[in-house]
């Protein structure tokens, strides 16, 4: 497997910033990446970073702790271990220009185990007859997109769309796993893919994707901007639910352009200060994760994004290393990542506002490049 010619060879020199970043706290996300994948392997993306040379440096990351050391590593020796172990690439868009950053965050919301007069959105668990669709078992003529299908006597059918299974197509099948009071509140949680639910039982509880119904996503910010009713410009979180707010008569037929149906599953929320487990099955961590195209980048890949218009983390030009553990049905191409903000309103006041450029930066394992520079 040989490298994308999408990738230019670079030094640690080159990086705008990367003296500065706080290397020990991607070190900490990298490590969660090691031990995972003692379970499982991940698959290696189609650009050519082979997920067999992240040995030598997932081995040694597994190693530092404050169980077998005097004490854990510092940012300086943080920055050391990428540095020996990894090479920086800087990924050419494939149409040219800059790449591009959006967040995306876990919501927090009030939610009841029972449906009551206030309480009556649901979120579902994935339904029995919801089977995965691969190319040996997709019946001709159905749409090459969709990757889940209805299992029938008949065969394998298109799964009701988001419409359908809000107007009642999967009523009566037990699937409730808790009920929210706003239908935008739901639907932002399942444009996340998770959340924390503060039930009105006293428990915390998570829920975190497990499905969903197949069909294209479609975003109500560009439904909104197509009809003329937000600039393009301005389309964000906050400017969608501002007009959610003042159209609620619309709701409905703006949100249900979005077909793609999501389904969860119940999670255990182990540590308050990381996110949900997300597609590289660990827990996300605030402003060092992000999700990524995961046909084209292999997880675990570090990146060092470099979005110099991008303030809202922390007042100040983003550049920071950050570590591919997600993905996400907008995330596609070479250049394109989905920072995680963290877990509640503040995390997603800044999610909701990101959509700058950004010049992507894989960190590829030194093994897999001839004549870097060290």
């Amino acid at each position: 497997m040989s490298l994308s010619p999408l990738f230019v060879g670079k030094s640690f020199a080159d990086l705008p910033g990367w003296d500065d970043d706080d290397h020990l706290a991607a070190f900490a996300a990298f490590r969660r990446s090691a031990f995972h994948v003692l379970t499982k392997p991940y698959r290696s993306g189609v650009l050519g970073v082979d997920f067999d040379a992240f040995a030598e440096a997932y081995a040694e990351a597994r190693t530092v702790s404050p169980a077998n050391r005097s004490r854990s590593p510092d940012r300086k020796e943080a920055q050391a271990f990428f540095e020996r172990h990894f090479s920086p690439v800087h990924i050419r868009p494939e149409n040219g220009g800059a790449g591009l950053v959006t967040g995306f965050y876990e919501p927090v919301v009030e939610a009841s185990p029972v449906r009551t007069e206030r309480f009556s959105v649901p979120l579902l668990s994935r339904p029995a007859d919801l089977v995965d669709i691969e190319d040996g078992n997709r019946p001709p003529g159905m749409d090459p997109y969709l990757a889940f299908a209805r299992q029938t006597p008949d065969g394998l059918l298109e799964y009701p769309d988001r419409g359908e299974i809000e107007r009642g197509a999967l009523d009566g099948k037990g699937l409730e796993i808790a009920w929210l009071a706003d239908k935008v509140d739901a639907f932002f949680v399942h444009v996340q893919g998770a959340a924390r639910l503060n039930m009105t039982d006293g428990r915390l509880a998570r829920v975190t994707y497990a499905a969903k119904s197949g069909q294209r996503f479609t975003g109500p910010g560009k439904v909104l901007s197509e009809l003329g009713e937000i600039p393009l410009e301005k389309v964000t979180m906050q400017s969608i639910r501002a007009w959610f707010k003042a159209h609620p008569d619309r709701v409905d037929e703006i949100l249900w352009r979005n077909r793609s149906y999501i389904f969860f599953r119940e999670a255990d929320v182990e540590d308050a200060t990381l996110g949900p487990i997300a597609a590289a099955k660990v827990p996300l961590t605030p402003g060092r994760s992000i999700a990524v195209d995961r046909l084209l980048h292999t997880f675990g890949t570090p990146f060092y994004i470099d979005a110099p218009t991008l303030t809202a983390f922390d007042a100040k030009p983003f550049r920071r290393l950050m570590i591919a553990q997600d993905t996400g049905s907008a995330i596609t191409g070479p250049a394109r990542g989905d920072l995680f903000a963290g877990s509640g309103d503040a995390a997603g006041e800044i999610a909701g506002v990101v959509r700058n450029p950004a010049d992507f930066y894989a960190l590829v394992p030194r093994a897999l490049v001839s004549g870097s520079n060290r």
